[in-house]
Formats: structure tokens, C-alpha cells, sequence
């Protein structure tokens, strides 16, 4: 399961699929030429911006 962690504050977030009820898992988009940190379904395959915190993109251990 992908636990997004904030490097300022330490809050952490797990995240599921709320169609598939699945872990979400830590992935890359490539949107022209820059990679986005993105949260996918392994199931459904749905795609969301991994969360945000302090301003900035939370971390993830893979």
C-alpha cells in the first residue's frame, strides 16, 4: 500500500480506491517530459495526483 509521508510535518496518508476498495500504488506519469508523482489502482487502473502537504508532494517508500 502506497504511505505518503510529509517530509516538513510527518503527517502520513494511506490511500485506497474507493471504486475497488484497492491499495493504491506509487507511480510516475510522464507529462511532457517532466514526471508527476501519481497514486494508481492496481485494479481499475484509475489515476490520481498523489496528495499534497505543507505545499509540497508527500513522499512514498516503494
Amino acid at each position: 500500500m502506497a504511505t505518503y509521508t510529509c517530509n516538513n510535518c510527518g503527517m502520513g496518508v494511506n490511500a485506497t480506491c474507493a471504486k475497488c476498495n484497492e491499495a493504491l500504488e506509487n507511480d510516475y506519469l510522464d507529462v511532457g517530459g517532466t514526471n508527476v508523482q501519481i497514486s494508481k489502482c492496481p485494479s481499475c487502473e484509475g489515476k490520481i495526483k498523489s496528495p499534497q502537504c505543507c505545499g509540497e508532494d508527500m513522499a512514498c517508500a516503494v
